[in-house]
């Protein structure tokens, strides 16, 4: 046996550590099989495999050796190599993250030797008595005791680090069969790929962003500085960073992993992870010497419990909303940071970044206009990037970034809501001069919410944010949806009506879950979100008599308290404004009133309906107006059905066309119409 051992072609990179691992694991082996035969001999003749092997490691200076110090030897020539080399090494750090020694760590390499070499597997299942299994068993494991090295203890120990896990688990204890984890070898060999499971990506540190070059407010970039020294020295362990989606929570943590010289190891829906899937985390993290950001999505009132994850030498990360809570451990030593949407000069900067290639034609309008967050303004200039080429346009215009938020919204939305088409003008409403003059001032206040939100000072400005709650009052058909539908198009704007079917569930809970999701994709979308016929769910609390009514009154409260944080446009409208809860009232910023239309008003929506070509008489038109009380949207029924009849009949609107028009509407209405007598 040589003094110096023979190691100095073998490169200092994880895979060539795992490699002599990989040997040791060998010699683990190749000693206890000999020992079941008479001679070694016997066993090399019985796996002639392990000849190849024994041969390599004779090359190694080891030759004539007694295998078991021959292990020995190897052992402490590995340790000599480990200490020369700074860099990670994952089968070290996970050494020294765990209470595992050499011995349990060549255990676990020798489980997985059929990963590198199938023979090995044919070699366990003649060992076993051909039960079938190619890999090692509880009871064979059990059976190759090292001396004082507690080898049932290990295997203990490794199953509970999810390292390795028992194939079937319900076959007696010692017929049970393990194996290390696909994910887990991997990593063990050093690989680092970036999908590492459907539920794990990685991120290796150099295609992490730098705390320094991401698009923050001055004070969380004074956090990111400061966060890595009370980290490694134990202050803080668990970091959470609340916001909505798509808004760099997880470029915030990959800053922070690279600046303490790790990766990242994402982990999606947290919650949904299984015990074998949770065990995983701790030792992969360990393993490719990331930082684990646990992201989970939690409704109003919910929890999740977060214990400290076993086997991790590293802090952790946590994703949240801006609703639910921790509970476990981690929670003990964390910092929260909330990571609010981009106000309009981050945006801008942001929009400059994402569209490099596409120069922006009207940046300060398109900063301030859309209310994105940081991660959709980088899809957004993507799609909006491919609008303006087919367009044939050398820079992205403002139409670019609306066809482009528009695609996302679809994509986002639309489970929960409908879209609505938004085009024209004021010039369209026919309403009476205080409520065009209020739905003015809403666009306005609309326009210059996120100004106002800033000039507040002083106690005040804790209780203001950039939401716009309204409030559309009046009977039906007089024009509260459509006033919304343009005040969309004046704001250039998307609107999306609240489908209450897709929302609204019999289970306890599920309809705010549903609430709370469909105004956060608006808050990060910044659409404007219609709630028809809002007195469904606005409705007055009543005493509690039945666990109904207590349900009805937490949906409620929540709705109450959901409205009040909502950063977007929410507009409400109700036919039935008494029954509304009062508290929803006292929550409106504004309230317009939509009034029945007077004569001149109804004349006025009669001309936007009646097409060009019609050749009504003005005295009969203003005897509509003047005796039929109808509201906007029965006008505009019977206006479309005048014109049904005229395509019938030549195209061209008459008198007798509105006149029937008009009855019907009353025979809908179950009323005597009063131009019945002209027309008879």
């Amino acid at each position: 046996m040589t003094d110096t051992p023979p190691f100095a072609n073998i490169p200092p990179t994880p895979e060539g550590h795992f490699k002599l691992y990989f040997y040791a694991a060998v010699l683990y082996v190749l000693d206890h099989v000999t020992r079941l035969f008479d001679e070694p001999e016997a066993a090399l003749r019985e796996f002639p495999f392990l000849l190849g092997y024994h041969q390599q490691l004779a090359g190694c200076g080891l030759e004539g050796q007694n295998i078991s110090e021959a292990a020995q030897w190897w052992q402490a020539a590995l340790f000599d190599w480990e200490s020369m080399i700074d860099d990670h090494l994952p089968l070290r750090a996970l050494r020294e993250a765990t209470e595992l020694d050499h011995a349990a760590l060549t255990q676990l390499i020798a489980v997985g030797l059929i990963e590198e070499d199938p023979r090995f597997g044919v070699m366990f299942d003649a060992l076993q008595g051909a039960n079938g299994y190619q890999r090692p068993t509880i009871g064979l494991l059990s059976a190759w005791q090292d001396g004082e090295q507690d080898t049932r203890a290990n295997l203990r120990q490794l199953q509970q680090l999810g390292l390795i896990h028992i194939i079937n688990p319900e076959a007696p204890r010692l017929d049970q069969t393990v194996q290390v984890p696909a994910l887990i070898w991997d990593a063990l060999r050093g690989e680092q790929s970036e999908v590492i499971a459907a539920w794990a990506h990685y991120r290796s540190s150099d295609r992490l962003l730098p705390s320094d070059e991401l698009i923050l407010p001055d004070v969380l970039h004074d956090t990111l500085q400061t966060l890595p020294a009370l980290l490694a020295f134990g202050e803080v362990q668990t970091v959470i960073v609340r916001g909505p989606r798509h808004n760099g929570r997880h470029t915030l943590l990959g800053a922070l992993a690279r600046s303490l010289g790790r990766g990242l190891l994402e982990i999606d829906q947290a919650r949904q992870l299984d015990l074998e899937q949770w065990r995983l985390i701790g030792p992969l993290s360990t393993l490719l010497c990331a930082l684990p950001v646990l992201a989970f999505e939690l409704a109003p009132g919910e929890s999740a419990e977060v214990n400290s994850l076993v086997g991790c030498d590293s802090p952790i990360g946590v994703v949240l909303s801006r609703t639910g809570g921790l509970a476990g451990a981690v929670i003990d030593r964390a910092v929260t940071i909330t990571l609010e949407l981009p106000d309009p000069i981050l945006r801008q900067q942001h929009w400059q970044r994402a569209a490099a290639s596409h120069p922006i034609g009207d940046l300060d309008s398109i900063g301030s206009r859309y209310r994105l967050t940081s991660g959709n303004i980088y899809r957004a200039a993507q799609l909006a990037g491919a609008q303006a080429t087919l367009a044939k346009r050398d820079t992205i215009e403002l139409e670019d970034v609306q066809h482009a938020s528009r695609t996302l919204n679809r994509q986002t939305l639309e489970t929960l809501a409908v879209h609505l088409p938004a085009t024209g003008d004021w010039a369209q409403l026919a309403v009476c001069e205080d409520t065009q003059r209020d739905l003015q001032e809403l666009e306005a206040r609309c326009r210059q919410r996120e100004r106002l939100a800033s000039a507040t000072s002083g106690t005040f400005a804790a209780h203001v944010n950039a939401g716009v709650r309204v409030l559309f009052s009046g009977p039906s058909g007089t024009g509260k949806t459509w006033a919304a539908r343009l005040l969309a198009a004046q704001l250039q704007m998307d609107i999306y009506r609240l489908d209450l079917s897709a929302v609204v569930n019999k289970y306890i809970g599920e309809t705010e879950k549903n609430l709370n999701q469909v105004f956060s994709r608006a808050e990060e979308l910044d659409v404007i979100l219609l709630i028809d016929e809002g007195d469904a769910l606005l409705t007055q609390r009543t005493s509690v008599n039945t666990s109904n009514d207590r349900y009805a009154n937490l949906e409620t409260n929540f709705l109450l308290q959901r409205l009040e944080s909502f950063s977007g446009i929410v507009i409400v409208t109700t036919n039935s404004s008494e029954l509304i809860d009062n508290a929803f009232q006292r929550r409106m910023d504004v309230t317009v009133d939509f009034r029945l239309p007077d004569a001149s008003e109804r004349w006025q929506i009669w001309q936007l309906h009646l097409p060009p070509a019609s050749t009504v008489d003005e005295r009969l038109l203003t005897e509509v107006v003047t005796r039929c009380t109808l509201t906007g949207g029965q006008i505009r029924n019977a206006a479309l059905h005048a014109t049904l009849l005229a395509l019938n009949n030549g195209g061209i609107v008459i008198n007798e066309y509105v006149e029937a028009a008009v009855q019907r509407e009353y025979r809908k209405l179950g009323a005597v119409c009063p131009l019945r007598a002209k027309s008879n």
